[in-house]
């Protein structure tokens, strides 16, 4: 499969970690490409931040279907631009929210998802009612480490295996969703961690289900249906600083 991978944000603090957990996450013949945006924020913490990146995002899936991409992750749990990418083309598009909650739901009846910080919970409230799952959403938390801090690895997992046991322990959760892409490589840990105080919980990689969720998509033939994703009306469309 030809998969590529959207980072959308201009930093490339995340780029050589992506490559290396990719290969986790593919097949041995699938071609990957990862990419950066040209120009939006350095990071997505809150709307605006997300509402910067997706003119680029939208210009980078339209040429990833152009050089003949099978399908394509947004790789922030926000799924920014998601929906309008699928409008836009006619292959796979997904976002690290959907994949990764479609797939908790299926593993417990309770589920809670831990993210960077305070000023993305209402963005998650706002997936949350659009997926219409909220009954069985009982937290939303956050670790308080912005994305481009995400590097520390052991300053990450206790954190997140502080909120983790606390969500559990108090809100019944019975699966963890990582609320960032950009928290990569310590989901096994953290499970391995919760399994040790007592709790064997599932815990959700966002970006390892929604690059699965994909090639799933693609091996099944499926990609996103016309009745939902209308194509957008033709119309002249004008950018700023042209």
């Amino acid at each position: 499969m030809k998969l590529k991978i959207i980072v959308p944000i201009t930093s490339e603090v995340f780029n050589e970690e992506v490559k290396k957990e990719i290969k986790h996450y593919v097949d041995p013949d699938d071609y990957v490409d990862v990419e950066n945006l040209n120009y939006g924020p350095a990071s997505i913490e809150c709307e605006y931040d997300e509402a910067m990146a997706v003119p680029d995002i939208l210009n980078k899936v339209k040429k990833a279907q152009e050089e003949g991409f099978e399908g394509i992750v947004i790789d922030c749990f926000g799924d920014p631009g998601v929906h309008a990418a699928r409008e836009l083309v006619d292959i796979p598009v997904c976002g690290g929210f959907e994949p990764s909650m479609q797939i908790a739901l299926g593993l417990g009846q309770n589920i809670g998802a831990v993210t960077v910080l305070p000023n993305v919970i209402p963005m998650l409230h706002d997936l949350v009612a659009k997926m219409g799952i909220e009954k069985r959403i009982k937290a939303l938390r956050y670790v308080n480490i912005p994305v481009l801090d995400l590097g520390d690895k052991k300053k990450l997992e206790d954190a997140l295996f502080k909120e983790s046991l606390d969500a559990i322990q108090k809100e019944n959760v019975h699966v963890i969703v990582l609320g960032c892409t950009g928290m990569m490589g310590v989901a096994n840990n953290l499970m391995n961690r919760l399994k040790e105080a007592g709790y064997y919980v599932p815990v959700i990689d966002p970006a390892f289900a929604a690059v699965r969720m994909v090639k799933t998509y693609i091996r099944m033939g499926l990609k996103h249906s016309r009745l939902t994703y209308m194509t957008p009306p033709a119309k002249p469309y004008t950018w700023w600083g042209k």
